[in-house]
């Protein structure tokens, strides 16, 4: 079975996401911040990490989560897609810099959410 590892900042977001994903054959793990997120990762290998930008002020956000996961051995194959409302040109520039394999902007679809998540992870 397949792990999707979700982070958000916002437990209603990870809920949500973690609810249009349940009806997949995945095991999904949820994080509310930059430091979990990398834990999370580390112990359980997820396929597919679902990355938000923006979390708590004093936190790290989500481009330094990615860039720490992707410099890391343990963590560096998985699929990360950054799932966030911060979706400029220049916004999208930075994750693919530091290493996304993927950009998809708040609000979305549940439905091209679960269409883009078979397609990775099939």
């Amino acid at each position: 079975m397949k792990k999707i590892l979700i982070v958000d900042d916002q437990p209603e977001i990870r809920d949500l996401v973690a609810t249009t994903l349940r009806i997949g054959p995945y095991h999904i793990l949820q994080a509310g911040s930059g430091p979990e997120a990398i834990e999370v990762a580390r112990r359980e290998r997820p396929s597919l990490i679902l990355l938000d930008v923006m979390m708590p002020e004093g936190d790290m956000d989500g481009f330094e989560v990615c860039r720490r996961l992707k410099a890391d051995e343990k963590t560096r194959d998985a699929f990360v897609m950054m799932l966030t409302a911060r979706g400029q040109k220049s916004d999208i520039e930075r994750g693919k810099a530091v290493g996304a394999n993927d950009y998809f902007v708040k609000p979305f679809s549940p439905l091209e959410l679960m269409t883009k998540v078979y397609e990775v992870l099939k």
